[in-house]
């Protein structure tokens, strides 16, 4: 995927982060617990939305990095959206594989981003 093409994805998925946190703040009816659940989702989601940002703007892109956080966004929080929607406790078991989809992905952003040359 070319850089630009990250930074789009990533703009993309903030607007539809931006829709989700709305979403729950006006037009969601549920209990506090629960909107504390679709809160922690919408925050990871809009932040990994900028993360998909940043790849487009590191050199070289690390596309696995990238890759991985779209996948971490849908398993996180969308396991997460799903689960305050549905009332289905089993979803609750695989957002971690979200949240382990993020750590390997900010782990090869770690190892593999260079220090430019001044």
């Amino acid at each position: 995927m070319a850089e630009t093409s990250w930074i789009r994805l990533g703009a993309g998925v903030m607007a539809l982060g931006v829709i989700a946190g709305a979403f729950g703040a006006h037009a969601l009816e549920v209990t506090p617990e629960r909107m504390d659940v679709w809160n922690t989702a919408a925050r990871y989601h809009l932040i990994h939305g900028l993360a998909l940002c940043l790849v487009g703007i590191l050199r070289p892109a690390p596309r696995w990095a990238g890759r991985l956080f779209t996948l971490g966004i849908l398993l996180f929080s969308g396991s997460l959206y799903a689960l305050v929607l549905t009332d289905t406790p089993w979803l609750g078991a695989i957002t971690p594989l979200g949240g382990i989809s993020f750590i390997i992905a900010w782990a090869i952003i770690a190892l593999r981003t260079r220090t430019p040359v001044t």
